[in-house]
């Protein structure tokens, strides 16, 4: 996949106004939105922009904060959609999401609804999301949207609290029948500071059993893990695996046979290459983790931003320091720029969650 000229996927960050209180949450969301959101009109430029890096365009994720809490959302995706641009939303799983929110979203034409569970119990999830009552809200919402065949993915993010629970939620995602289920590494942002991150070795861990979950029907996509690549490349081509206890203890909690071949992608997205976000106030950033502003939407086109900046090119080059440049599978993976950057400061350095930023093992 080649991303020099567009993104795959262009993130907005339409408000960071929510209702939840998450305890990761990269973008440390209020109840209110806060002063400078892009206007309706900002925003439409903006949409404006997405349609100008030509057909096919790139897909729109309206996320936050929750988008639901933008009184003009519906305006704005409706003008995505008469301009013919892809579209998906992200919202938080809150009173504001109705059968009837549901059905209007269906209606726009949207790609897909992604909704977070990020516990298999209540106790997990609502610990985590911030507000009791959420799991039980978050079942009813994805039962809903299959009902009324609203594709719908899973988000979950993975940190120290939750990680073991993974066997639990994929069983609960699979008898949900759900087919896509996205999962977000933790990079230590927003109030994400004070969450506990996983070692490298329980990270290696964990993406050798996303690759055995992955041959099981349903589609597996990694944020801030393109490490999983790595595993999964190893995987194919000498059917190794990690031979510890934690892997193991994680791997026998798989019930029944893997029907399919593996679903995770030789070849994906990174920040800023495939990928770019723009925040609430226009500030376009290479994406959502990795708080580095390249221009803002305000007064910079995004296109021209996205195609030349320099940080971006070294990043579509694999242009990196340390163990990931000189990694032997740095054009598949490439590491975690967010991480790279929340650990050092530095985009451009090696992601520290990777196994093998400390030597093959």
């Amino acid at each position: 996949m080649n991303f020099e000229s567009k993104p795959l996927l262009v993130f907005w960050e339409t408000t960071r106004a929510c209702n939840l209180s998450c305890v990761h949450c990269r973008a440390s969301a209020i109840t209110e939105p806060l002063p400078g959101e892009l206007s309706t009109i900002e925003g439409m430029k903006l949409i404006d922009q997405v349609a100008s890096f030509g057909k096919p365009y790139p897909t729109i994720i309206f996320t936050g904060g929750d988008p639901l809490k933008r009184k003009d959302l519906f305006e704005l995706i409706s003008y995505a959609a008469r301009l013919g641009i892809g579209f998906a939303l992200s919202p938080a799983v809150t009173d504001l999401v109705t059968p009837e929110i549901l059905c209007k979203v269906k209606s726009l034409g949207a790609s897909s609804i992604s909704i977070s569970l990020d516990g298999a119990s209540h106790e997990t999830h609502d610990s985590i999301r911030g507000r009791e009552g959420t799991f039980e809200k978050t079942v009813e919402t994805i039962q809903t949207a299959v009902r009324m065949s609203l594709n719908s993915q899973i988000n979950t993010s993975i940190m120290k609290r939750n990680y073991q629970e993974l066997p639990q939620i994929f069983r609960l995602i699979r008898g949900l029948s759900i087919k896509t289920w996205e999962l977000f590494f933790l990079v230590r942002v927003g109030r994400g500071t004070s969450v506990q991150d996983l070692t490298p070795e329980e990270y290696e861990s964990v993406c050798n059993f996303l690759y055995d979950a992955s041959r099981y029907g349903i589609i597996i996509r990694c944020v801030e893990a393109p490490f999983i690549r790595r595993v999964a490349a190893e995987r194919n081509e000498r059917g190794s695996n990690r031979d510890c206890a934690e892997y193991q203890e994680l791997r026998a909690q798989l019930e029944g046979q893997p029907m399919t071949q593996s679903t995770i992608r030789p070849r994906g997205t990174l920040d800023g290459d495939g990928i770019v976000f723009v925040a609430y106030d226009g500030a376009i950033q290479p994406g959502g983790l990795l708080p580095v502003e390249l221009g803002n939407s305000k007064n910079d086109d995004l296109v021209e931003v996205y195609r030349s900046s320099e940080l971006l090119r070294r990043i579509r080059q694999r242009d990196f320091k340390g163990y990931c440049g000189a990694c032997e599978y740095k054009e598949v993976c490439g590491g975690s720029r967010a991480r790279a950057f929340s650990y050092s400061g530095d985009p451009l350095s090696s992601d520290p969650a990777c196994l093998w930023s400390f030597g093959r093992s």
